[in-house]
C-alpha cells in the first residue's frame, strides 16, 4: 500500500468510527438564514455573440432590481447585499463585457465604450424577459443604467443611486486628474495619468478610504478586482473606457431632462467621505428629482461591506411592494 493509500485508508477508518458519535451529538439544524432561504444562482447567457455572466436570486414573480456594478469591480461587489434583498425582490446582477466572469475580448476585437456595455446588458434584459425593474447603480453602473433609462424609460420603476455620478458637481479630484484628461486628448501623458487608476494602491484606496472601520472591509474586494485588472491586455480595455467617459459627461444634460420628464422614484445612497464622486454630486440630483430621498452613509466610494443591512432596509422601505 502506498503512503497516500495508507493516509486515505486511515482517514476512512477514522470517519467510520466517528460517524455514530457524530450522529448522536449532532445539534438541531439552525434556522434558515436569508442566504439559505433565497440562495444566489450563477448563470451565463450569450448576448450579441458574447458570454455574459450574471447572478440571480429571489422569486422571479417579485419586483426586479438590476444591480449594475462599478469600476473596477463586477457583480461580486454585491455578494453581501443580494441576500439582504432576495426575500422581497428578484435580483439580477450582471458583469459587463470585459469585467468579472463575462467575456473579455481584446480591445482590438471589441469596441469598448459605454454604449456597447449597455447594449449587452439590454440584450440580457431582453433574454430574461424583464419588462419592469428598479436600477441600482454604482459608479460605472450610472452611465450604463442611465442609458438603459434613456432607451426604455417606462420600463424603469425607480433608481437606487449609490455613488453613481451624473453631474459635474460630483466630480472629485481623482477623476479630474486621472480620468477626464484622457477624454480631452489621448496621448502618452494622459494615458500615464489614467494608468494610476489601474494600480493595486488605487483599487485598495477606493474600497478603504472613508470607511468607518477599515478592518471591516473585506480584502477580497481589491484582491479579486486587481487580479482581473491585471489580466493581459486588460489595461487597453480600461483605457478605451476611460477615454469614452467623455460620452457620459456629454450625456448629462440629456439625462437631466429625462429625470425631470419622468420623475422616477429615487433613493440616493452616498458615502459622505467619497473622494471619487463628492457630496455635491448627490445633492445635485435633487435639482431634477426633487422627491428623491437622500441617505448619507458613513463610508467612501464602495459602501456595502459596512452598510449592507442599512441599504437593504432603505431599499425595502422605498420599493418593496411596488
Amino acid at each position: 500500500m502506498t503512503q497516500s493509500s495508507k493516509l486515505i485508508h486511515a482517514a476512512a477508518v477514522a470517519l467510520s468510527a466517528a460517524a455514530p458519535l457524530a450522529a448522536e451529538a449532532a445539534p438541531a439544524a439552525p434556522a434558515a438564514t436569508a442566504a439559505s432561504a433565497h440562495p444566489t444562482s450563477y448563470h451565463f447567457a450569450t448576448v450579441n455573440g458574447r458570454k455574459i455572466f450574471y447572478r440571480e436570486a429571489g422569486d422571479p414573480a417579485a419586483p426586479t432590481i438590476l444591480l449594475l456594478h462599478g469600476f473596477p469591480s463586477s457583480s461580486q461587489m454585491y455578494r453581501d447585499l443580494i441576500p439582504q434583498l432576495a426575500d422581497k425582490f428578484h435580483i439580477i446582477a450582471p458583469d459587463y463585457v470585459g469585467f468579472g466572469q463575462s467575456d473579455a475580448p481584446s480591445a482590438a476585437e471589441f469596441d469598448y465604450n459605454f454604449d456597447n456595455l449597455t447594449s449587452h446588458v439590454a440584450g440580457l434584459i431582453d433574454q430574461l424577459g424583464l419588462q419592469s425593474y428598479v436600477l441600482y447603480m454604482q459608479d460605472y453602473g450610472g452611465p450604463v443604467g442611465f442609458r438603459l433609462f434613456a432607451q426604455r424609460p417606462t420600463h424603469v420603476k425607480g433608481f437606487v443611486i449609490q455613488n453613481a455620478n451624473a453631474y459635474l458637481d460630483g466630480v472629485g479630484d481623482p477623476v479630474k486628474q486621472a480620468l477626464l484628461p484622457i477624454g480631452q486628448q489621448r496621448d502618452a501623458a494622459s494615458e500615464a495619468a489614467a494608468r494610476t487608476l489601474l494600480t493595486l494602491d488605487t483599487t485598495k484606496f477606493q474600497y478603504s478610504y472613508g470607511a468607518k472601520n477599515p478592518a471591516a472591509i473585506n480584502p477580497d474586494n481589491w484582491v479579486i478586482d486587481q487580479a482581473l485588472l491585471d489580466r493581459p491586455g486588460n489595461d487597453a480595455i480600461q483605457l478605451d473606457l476611460f477615454e469614452d467617459y467623455r460620452s457620459n459627461v456629454a450625456s448629462y444634460d440629456k439625462w437631466h431632462a429625462l429625470f425631470r420628464q419622468y420623475q422616477p422614484k429615487t433613493l440616493i445612497l452616498w458615502g459622505k467621505s467619497n473622494p471619487i464622486f463628492i457630496a455635491p454630486g448627490a445633492e445635485a440630483y435633487k435639482r431634477d428629482l426633487p422627491g428623491a430621498r437622500l441617505v448619507w452613509l458613513d463610508a467612501g466610494h464602495f459602501v456595502i461591506d459596512e452598510n449592507a443591512a442599512t441599504i437593504g432596509r432603505e431599499i425595502k422601505a422605498s420599493f418593496a411592494g411596488r
